[in-house]
This record gives structure tokens, sequence and C-alpha cells, in this order.
């Protein structure tokens, strides 16, 4: 079970559960569509990994694996994380 998390750590975007611009990576760091396609150019900045969309939890479902109360919020520096995505910006993300 992945955790869901409902806010965009770039922008503070709200993405509840069943958002369809949440995007995760395979740390579950997340992130909205918009932030992921403009600012990181499919990078995470924290794992240098790509992102997928995230997958919606089915509503009879939310009672008992109820979203993570956890906020991260730290935008992204975009001097420090230019290094970064020069350096994966260009590579397939199974391939980095």
């Amino acid at each position: 079970m992945i955790e869901i998390r409902t806010n965009c750590e770039n922008c503070n975007r709200s993405l509840p559960p069943n958002s369809k611009k949440a995007r995760i990576c395979a740390f579950v760091c997340t992130f909205c569509k918009d932030c992921v396609e403009q600012v990181l150019q499919n990078v995470c900045p924290n794992c240098g990994g790509g992102f997928e969309k995230r997958p919606v939890l089915v509503k009879k479902y939310l009672d008992k694996y109820p979203p993570s109360d956890k906020k991260i919020y730290k935008p992204v520096n975009r001097e420090k994380f230019k290094e970064m995505l020069d350096q994966f910006k260009d590579i397939k993300p199974s391939e980095r």
C-alpha cells in the first residue's frame, strides 16, 4: 500500500486521493502534474527518479486506508536542482 500524500511538495497544491494530477516517484515523493512537467521535467529532485500517475484509491477503501496527514512542502531550489536536472533530463528514468 502506497502512502497517499495530499499536497505537491513543490507548490503545495492540494492533491486529494482521487486527484488525476498527482504524480509520484518510486519513493512516493508527490508532486502535481504541472510541477513535474514544467519545473522538474520528470526528474525527482529528491532521488533523481522519474514520475508516474499516482493510482486512485477506490472510495470504499478510504476509511480503512486514509490518506496521509503528512504534508511535505519544500519548494525546489531551482539553482541547486539545475545540476541534477542537467544530468538526468535527457535520460529515460529506467536508464538513470
